[in-house]
């Protein structure tokens, strides 16, 4: 039985733009089946659908077309039973005010059933660095401390499939070690996890699986060693304290003053460099190292360069 299975799931919203009775895409058509203890990770540009088929699994959003369930509970005709089995870290930081950091989490518990589970929520705390915060109201948390808070209100009812919708955007460094070492105990004693996020070094590292969408389409599918593998050859990397002409960024991935080409061979690499030098540009702390996650990401995204879909009839 899948940990969490998305079969032909299309969502549809009415388009402001588009002609009278038109919608657009959110999601097209979207089918993934993540099995039991996996480390599955869902990658794709600002606008791809990730949070729209996150919302949906969460029971949040109905979608259009298709059918979603966890551990073989349906989203929508179980939901109480799929909710259960799922325990959901939000992008946006939501909290009660009213409370202090295990006031919230026994509530939370109260929500599921879950009664007398101090030793969990104590274990918690801790894993999580809240243990000197647990009395400290949550309107007093710094943005990291919410963050920490509401990866604990998810795992508080113990739940077998965890979902993270970019849980370290915006947070420092100590955190991100800190969750992942916990998140990562979780996979390994079972827990399957779902994981968003744009620091695509997370996903290389952790993720078994990856699925990229864009425009609401799956474009990507595989295991992440595979998806290495698929790169196209090494990269060949350099600083300049110059900028870059123009004719040279077309083939380029330039951030501040990183420039990386793709070096299919010692010839490409070769030619980079001179065209560098005949543009009066010195290379500094020139490497070539293998392609990573971000290197495949783009040139995937580049392959499925076609425009967002437009305003379109779409039965329910």
């Amino acid at each position: 039985m899948p940990a969490i299975s998305f079969q032909s799931v299309s969502k549809a919203y009415p388009s402001p733009n588009g002609p009278q009775g038109g919608t657009f895409l959110a999601l097209d058509n979207v089918s993934l089946t993540i099995e039991p203890g996996e480390f599955f990770g869902l990658l794709g540009p600002n606008g791809a659908g990730k949070t729209t088929l996150i919302t949906i699994l969460a029971g949040l959003a109905r979608a259009t077309s298709g059918h979603v369930s966890v551990l073989g509970s349906d989203v929508q005709t179980d939901y109480a039973g799929a909710r259960r089995k799922l325990g959901v870290v939000p992008q946006e930081l939501v909290f009660d005010p009213f409370f202090n950091v295990r006031e919230a989490l026994r509530f939370q518990s109260g929500y599921f059933g879950v009664k007398h589970n101090d030793a969990w929520i104590d274990e918690l705390l801790e894993s999580l660095g809240l243990a000197d915060k647990a009395n400290v109201n949550m309107r007093a948390l710094s943005g990291g401390m919410k963050r920490r808070v509401l990866v604990a209100l998810a795992l508080v009812h113990k739940p077998p499939v965890i979902v993270l919708d970019e849980p370290t955007a915006g947070v420092d460094v100590e955190l991100r070690q800190t969750l992942w070492a916990f998140i990562s105990k979780l996979n390994q004693q079972g827990s399957t996890v779902l994981l968003t996020t744009h620091y695509l070094e997370e996903a290389e590292a952790l993720c078994g699986r990856i699925a990229m969408l864009k425009n609401g389409r799956v474009v990507a599918l595989d295991s992440t060693s595979a998806l290495l593998k698929a790169a196209s050859g090494n990269v060949l990397q350099f600083k300049i304290d110059s900028e870059l002409p123009a004719s040279l960024k077309l083939g380029a991935r330039v951030t501040g003053r990183v420039v990386q080409f793709p070096a299919v061979d010692a010839l490409a690499i070769e030619n980079y460099l001179a065209a560098v030098r005949q543009a009066g540009l010195t290379a500094l702390d020139i490497e070539i190292r293998r392609a990573d996650l971000e290197d495949v990401f783009l040139q995937v995204m580049k392959q499925h360069a076609n425009p967002a879909p437009s305003a379109q009839k779409v039965s329910a």
